[in-house]
């Protein structure tokens, strides 16, 4: 369609012609769903009304009438003595809706990133399986943008560090322990230990860091909540009896107040100050939801976080090498020390 044409306000003769630009055509996922739509709020529709709400051809019209009953299954019908189409007797008077017809166009290529995502946390396949048949959906949905759609897709690559795969039947059935609130019996290889132990838990969290799976859950040996890494659980079994119900409230307080995946309820806080080098970036990190940044006069930036236990914190530190150096306190400052100390003698003489 070409613009439409406004009035010219000037005086006296003038030949020119201002044009609106037209407002650009609908994709074939908003006339779907507009047509749906209007059949709903208005009971019946004509095929010429269709043709002056959407603004296309009859040719193209009739397709999409086709693409709603034959792919997605709309219950439309058309009416001869109304000559109209409305949905089919059993449909009328009740709500219906096509699934997936609230999404525009940019909403299904978003959603298709976000399976993409999915799937990289999602080694065995275990969610995108399930997920599979919302994905065949979104392809349907897209019509003729299906193709566009793969090309998206391997148009994005995620690289993610290294991961500790977690056995599919151990995943689902954690998490269908977590959604039916039921206990779980396991044998939990403790690596700090490198002790097997069997113990009985009840889900309250699965929590997802840095590649790696855990479940937060109330542990009946040590009558306490703990952290458990997916990929440490040898063998799991689903109980029958109902999981200690603890308050997402107390699991957060418990479990989210450290740095990282150790958990606790009672937070250190250490103060590290940047190079001005590498300030700017620094000021733009998130390493904990609590931290506290300014910058110094001389243009280093100073940076302030909770944590619970050393270990985590003090490997993000010496990762940032010479650039930073931990102020306060003593301990995690000769921690990172140490581990320095033992990283350069390994390039030391001789070696």
């Amino acid at each position: 369609m070409v613009g439409h044409a406004a009035v010219c306000m000037c005086r006296g003769a003038c030949t020119r012609v201002a044009v609106r630009p037209a407002a650009p055509a609908m994709s074939k996922t908003d006339r779907v769903y507009k047509i749906e739509m209007l059949i709903r709020h208005r009971g019946h529709v004509s095929f010429a009304t269709l043709l002056e709400e959407l603004e296309v051809s009859p040719a193209t019209l009739k397709r999409d009438l086709e693409f709603l009953r034959d792919r997605l299954g709309a219950p439309i019908e058309y009416d001869r003595d109304l000559n109209a189409y409305r949905f089919g007797a059993e449909y009328r008077g009740q709500k219906h809706e096509l699934p997936g017809l609230w999404f525009n166009e940019r909403e299904l290529y978003s959603l298709l990133m976000a399976y993409q995502l999915l799937n990289e946390l999602d080694d065995e396949g275990v969610i995108s399986r399930h997920l599979q048949p919302l994905l065949d959906r979104i392809h349907q949905m897209l019509g003729g943008g299906e193709q566009e759609a793969k090309a998206l897709l391997q148009r994005v690559r995620i690289i993610s560090p290294a991961k500790r795969p977690v056995p599919g039947p151990f995943f689902e059935l954690v998490a269908e322990g977590l959604l039916k609130r039921q206990r779980l019996h396991m044998r939990y290889l403790t690596r700090g230990r490198r002790e097997v132990g069997e113990r009985d838990v009840s889900p309250q969290r699965l929590v997802h860091h840095r590649n790696t799976w855990y479940l937060d859950a109330w542990c009946h040996t040590r009558e306490k909540l703990l952290r458990f890494a997916l990929d440490a659980i040898e063998q799991a079994q689903l109980l029958q009896a109902r999981s200690k119900d603890i308050p997402l409230r107390q699991v957060q307080a418990e479990m989210d107040a450290g740095y990282g995946i150790y958990a606790g309820s009672r937070p250190h806080w250490a103060t590290l100050r940047f190079e001005a080098q590498a300030a700017q970036w620094a000021s733009r990190e998130l390493w904990h939801p609590e931290q506290k940044g300014r910058f110094l006069a001389d243009g280093r930036f100073e940076l302030k976080l909770p944590y619970v236990d050393e270990s985590e914190i003090a490997m993000d530190v010496l990762r940032q090498g010479p650039e930073v150096m931990v102020l306060a306190p003593a301990s995690l400052a000769a921690r990172v020390r140490e581990r320095h100390a033992a990283a350069a003698a390994l390039y030391g003489e001789g070696s």
